[in-house]
């Protein structure tokens, strides 16, 4: 599926859609398994024990509603889960999640993205971001936070919410005053992306190549499918 609406506003997610993961991974697997050089042997598994425990949490809040701040639920459970305070948590998650990628970003980021967003803007066609991560550090690492008008992340106040739950598609709605049908979501993940999209009203591209594009018709919302950016920004201008 290739033919697109018109659109007004392109709403983009980050992690693995302005940047590529698999070689940021790599990365940031390198510098971890250089962790224990640099940390006591029990300090290097704690670290390592609170990352994985963070990351399985954060899937895990992707369903269901809660009556506490995901901003902060996120770190406490976490900590339960891998026997640390939630202050180390949180410290250890800034570190390796948040702040020691930055310097990799521009290197990995995608092919084509600069493009893209110079073209939306010369089209009038506004351009956001909205990721279950922080955004703003991200952005200017990869050079792109001149574009965006806006910013959101599944933890902001207004949002408390991790895709595919629909209410951080439906704020870029209301931040920008537009209709959900006027507005392309462009992720990399169907389950979570073109879901969340498709329960805002919202259309989709998802861009990509191999695994994470099998599998899309079916039990999954319809979405529009790209290998790269060059041949999503076609798709727009022939949508009008």
């Amino acid at each position: 599926m290739t033919a697109l609406p018109p659109v007004r506003a392109v709403l983009f997610d980050v992690d693995g859609t302005l940047y590529h993961q698999e070689p940021l991974r790599a990365l940031m697997a390198a510098e971890l398994a250089a962790l224990p050089a640099r940390r006591t042997p029990a300090a290097a598994r704690r670290e390592l024990r609170a990352l994985a425990a963070f990351r399985r949490v954060r899937e895990e809040l992707r369903a269901g509603r809660f009556d506490r701040p995901l901003e902060r639920l996120q770190f406490e459970r976490a900590a339960a889960r891998a026997g640390l305070a939630a202050e180390e948590m949180e410290r250890i998650v800034a570190e390796w999640i948040f702040a020691r990628p930055l310097k990799y970003l521009r290197l990995c980021r995608r092919r084509g993205a600069v493009a893209l967003l110079e073209h939306l803007a010369e089209r009038g066609v506004r351009s956001g971001v909205f990721s279950d991560y922080p955004v703003a550090a991200k952005l200017e690492a990869l050079g792109l936070a001149g574009w965006m008008s806006a910013g959101l992340c599944a933890t902001d106040p207004e949002i408390d919410a991790f895709k595919p739950d629909p209410r951080g598609f439906l704020r870029a709605c209301q931040v920008w005053g537009l209709a959900a049908r006027e507005v392309l979501y462009v992720g990399d993940r169907p389950r979570v992306d073109a879901e969340g999209a498709a329960r805002a009203g919202m259309p989709c591209a998802i861009v990509g190549r191999g695994r994470k594009l099998r599998g899309r018709r079916g039990c999954l919302p319809g979405f529009s499918a790209f290998p790269s950016f060059a041949e999503l920004r076609n798709a727009i201008d022939r949508c009008g």
